[in-house]
C-alpha cells in the first residue's frame, strides 16, 4: 500500500478529486496518510477532516526563520513514513532538503502542458491569464516529478485542454481541473501505486 501525503495551500480540489479517486477504485493500492497546509485556513484541511485523515497546519511565518520553517515540515513529512508527497495546488517553495530526501518521490501538478506557461511565477489563474494574452488555442495540465527546477522535473502525464474565444482566465481554469487536472493526478497516483512508472534517463517510462 502507497502510503501518501499531500500538501495543500487553499480550497483542496485535487485533494477532493485523489480522495474520490480512492473511493471509488480509480486509484488503487493506495492512501493518505495526511494532508498538510501551510495555511491553518485552507478548505482542503477540513476536507481532509471530513474524511477522517490526518491533517495540519505547518505556516511560515509562525517561525523565526525559513529554516526552521522548512525543518519543522520535513519533520512533521518523516513522520509517516512516506511513499509519495504530491503536491496538489502548494504554493510554497520546497527545502532542498525535502527533494534530496524524496527523490522520484514528489509530484506536482501544473496547469499547463509543459514546457509552456511554467517556472517562476507560472502559478494558479496566472498561467491561464499568460495563455489566454498569448492566445493559444489548447491548454492543459501536466503532472511531473519534482526535482530541484522549477516545473523542470520528468513529466509523468499531460492532457490537453480546448481554449475557447469567449474564455476568461477564470473559466478557462475551471475547464482545465475538470478536464485534465482532476483526470491526470489520480491515474499517476495509480500507476506509481501498482508499479507501472519508472524514470529511466530522465523521462518517464510506462512499464
Amino acid at each position: 500500500m502507497l502510503r501518501v501525503g499531500v500538501l495543500v495551500s487553499g480550497g483542496g480540489t485535487n485533494l477532493q478529486a485523489i480522495m474520490d479517486a480512492i473511493d471509488n477504485g480509480t486509484i488503487t493500492n493506495a492512501k493518505i496518510e495526511v494532508v498538510i497546509s501551510n495555511n491553518k485556513n485552507a478548505f482542503a484541511l477540513e476536507r481532509a477532516e471530513n474524511n477522517h485523515i490526518r491533517n495540519m497546519a505547518v505556516v511560515p511565518k509562525e517561525y523565526e526563520t525559513r529554516e526552521e520553517f522548512e525543518k519543522a515540515l520535513l519533520e512533521q513529512l518523516d513522520v509517516f513514513n512516506l511513499d509519495l508527497i504530491v503536491l496538489a495546488g502548494f504554493l510554497v517553495v520546497l527545502p532542498k532538503a525535502l527533494i534530496e530526501k524524496y527523490p522520484e518521490k514528489i509530484i506536482n501538478i501544473h496547469p499547463s502542458l509543459i514546457p509552456s506557461f511554467c517556472g517562476k511565477g507560472f502559478y494558479g489563474l496566472k498561467v491561464h491569464e499568460a495563455a489566454l494574452e498569448r492566445g493559444v488555442k489548447v491548454t492543459g495540465a501536466t503532472v511531473h516529478f519534482v526535482d530541484d527546477g522549477t516545473d523542470t522535473g520528468p513529466i509523468i502525464f499531460q492532457q490537453t485542454v480546448n481554449v475557447l474565444e469567449d474564455d476568461t482566465p477564470e473559466v478557462l481554469q475551471r475547464r482545465v481541473m475538470e478536464e485534465a487536472e482532476w483526470k491526470i493526478l489520480p491515474k499517476a497516483i495509480d500507476y506509481i501505486a501498482n508499479g507501472k512508472i519508472e524514470v529511466v534517463d530522465g523521462k518517464v517510462k510506462i512499464k
